[in-house]
């Protein structure tokens, strides 16, 4: 072999085990999916990769920052908040977001732990604006299914629940929901949206995962209830009262129908009979007038001697058929 050959094989060699030693220094590094990265150097963004792959670095100078790609949830904390009528609600929301630019992730983050403190920070505030600004039955209802409903089963009701209804103030239980929760939480999002972006994230939507009637609150939910459910006993009551007394008055009427009524017929059989009987004594005298005179005396004495208990003269036309021998004068 010659020395220029030998010459060469060094210098191979000598190649071969710099690139062998620059290979474990690693100058490469493997971006799975679901993944992005940010290099820098000397803390300066050189280069920013959102594709899985082999992608180079240099080493010692470049650091390589890895953020997810995919979609993180953030669980916010309970806030007590004041609607539009000044009534306060413990509010815990939910949100999903994702890095949408890692450059600017990590100019103002850097790490996630920092942008979950910002994020929750921009997501209660715009949580609170929106709350603030609308009733009460906006934010826990979504729709008007209770008062769709109220009017679909208006015609199957009866009289008497119409009547009962009507006794009831259903004002301010079925109040008219104009945007609901679903809307409120998009104003939300849209409001969130006015500044993640600078950050560099995408905020998909705010969810309120629970909430709850503050103490104050929940005891006059309570108290609306009952006064609620009070009058509706009271409508039920007004309605009992009015229909016993129509009850009462028919029965009084009906009573005093029948009453004459039978009143009526009794006369009418009093009067046949007066006259059947006035006919038969009239008969009875025409045969043997004296007979029915006797008769008719004997009926009196029955009936009028028995009131008195001394009689101090007989001698009268009245005992002729009482103290005569002969039964007459």
């Amino acid at each position: 072999m010659t020395k220029a050959m030998k010459k060469f094989v060094t210098w191979l060699v000598v190649i071969l085990v710099l690139f062998i030693i620059f290979l474990f220094m690693g100058p490469l590094f493997i971006l799975n999916e679901g993944n992005q990265v940010v290099i820098t150097r000397f803390g300066s963004i050189v280069n920013t990769y959102t594709e899985a792959g082999l992608h180079f670095k240099i080493p010692f100078l470049d650091k390589v920052t890895t953020y997810p790609k995919l979609v993180l949830s953030l669980d916010g904390d309970e806030q007590r908040i004041p609607t539009k009528e000044n009534q306060f609600i413990i509010v815990d929301t939910t949100s999903r977001w994702r890095i949408s630019d890692p450059a600017k992730f990590y100019q103002n983050f850097t790490n996630l732990e920092n942008a979950y403190n910002k994020l929750s920070d921009i997501i209660d505030s715009s949580c609170r604006t929106v709350i603030t600004q609308n009733r009460l039955s906006e934010i826990v209802r979504s729709s008007n299914i209770i008062n769709d409903a109220k009017d679909t089963n208006e015609d199957e009701k009866d009289e008497e629940t119409k009547e009962i209804d009507s006794l009831v103030n259903d004002a301010t239980n079925n109040e008219i929901v104009t945007k609901g929760r679903s809307e409120l939480c998009r104003l939300m999002t849209l409001e969130a949206n006015k500044l993640v972006p600078e950050y560099g994230i995408d905020l998909i939507d705010i969810v309120p995962r629970q909430i709850k009637y503050s103490d104050e609150l929940t005891e006059s939910v309570f108290n609306r209830m009952i006064k609620d459910r009070n009058q509706v006993a009271q409508a039920y009551r007004s309605l009992g009262e009015g229909k016993k007394a129509e009850w009462l008055g028919k029965l009084e009427s009906d009573k005093r129908t029948i009453a004459s009524e039978a009143y009526r017929k009794s006369e009418e059989i009093k009067g046949n009979a007066d006259a059947q009987a006035a006919a038969i004594y009239a008969a009875a005298y025409n045969k043997d007038p004296e007979f029915y005179a006797f008769w008719k005396s004997m009926e009196s004495y029955k009936t009028n001697l028995k009131n008195y208990p001394a009689t101090f003269s007989t001698n009268m036309d009245y005992f002729k058929y009482l103290y005569n021998s002969k039964g007459k004068r």
